[in-house]
């Protein structure tokens, strides 16, 4: 099946597959071999599929040829946004425009990845989650279900920062589990985790794992509270 609409200079990779009434926008390259669900929105200037390249220097390895990204239904891809090879993207999710997914994401049903965000590779995002604007999820990261995060977030993955090699196995990223949710501008350390319905305040450095339920600010993030039951993702 042929997409309803296409705009001009769309380019369409061997044994793309798509569903119905599927749009795409123009200067779109779709790789071989993508799976596109129904009702999926494509905007201008959009890349699905891309293989990952790797600098001469980098310590990850080499990684051949990966599988086709996989676009559920009813997805609307934003103007700019690169999706990559073996990302898997769930239904009615909504990609903002100028955001990139890394191959080996999954993204879970009615998700929303804001404007401009980043999602590395190897990353399990859940559903309902709300990514906010120029938000960075580092690679090897697990965020759970309504899961949210504020604009500016960064999380990050190497306490080594690039520094010895020690480092190459103890690469780590960040867990959110159902509900947790980080304000704006946080920085999150490796491998730390917020347990469910966790809290981090706007601004905090994060260096310790979040409690369930626990409200955390500051430099260094120190428990405030409890999160107010109103607040709590069961009484919504």
């Amino acid at each position: 099946m042929e997409p309803s609409v296409k705009g001009n200079n769309a380019v369409i990779g061997k044994n793309v597959t798509f569903g119905e009434n599927v749009t795409i926008g123009h200067n779109v390259i779709i790789y071989d071999g993508t799976v596109i669900g129904d009702y999926v929105m494509i905007q201008d200037n959009v890349v699905i599929g891309k293989q990952p390249a790797r600098a001469k220097n980098s310590i990850l390895p080499d990684v051949k040829t990966l599988p086709p990204a996989n676009i559920g239904s009813g997805c609307t891809i934003g103007t700019s946004s690169i999706v990559y090879a073996n990302a898997d993207i769930g239904n009615d999710v909504f990609i903002a425009d100028l955001a990139t997914v890394r191959e080996r994401v999954t993204i879970g049903e009615k998700t929303i990845v804001g404007r401009g965000v980043a999602v590395e590779n190897d990353c399990e995002i859940g559903q309902k989650c709300k990514l906010e604007t120029n938000c960075y999820i580092t690679a090897y990261s697990k965020l759970g279900d309504s899961v949210f995060v504020a604009p500016g977030v960064v999380t990050t993955n190497d306490n080594y920062m690039a520094r010895s090699k020690e480092r190459y196995d103890k690469f780590k990223g960040i867990t959110i589990k159902d509900g947790g949710r980080i304000g704006a501008n946080s920085t999150v350390l490796p491998g730390k985790t917020i347990g469910e319905d966790g809290a981090v305040g706007a601004g905090s450095i994060v260096t310790k794992d979040v409690q369930k339920e626990q409200l955390v600010v500051g430099t260094p993030a120190r428990v405030l509270r409890q999160v107010p039951e109103t607040q709590l993702l069961r009484n919504q």
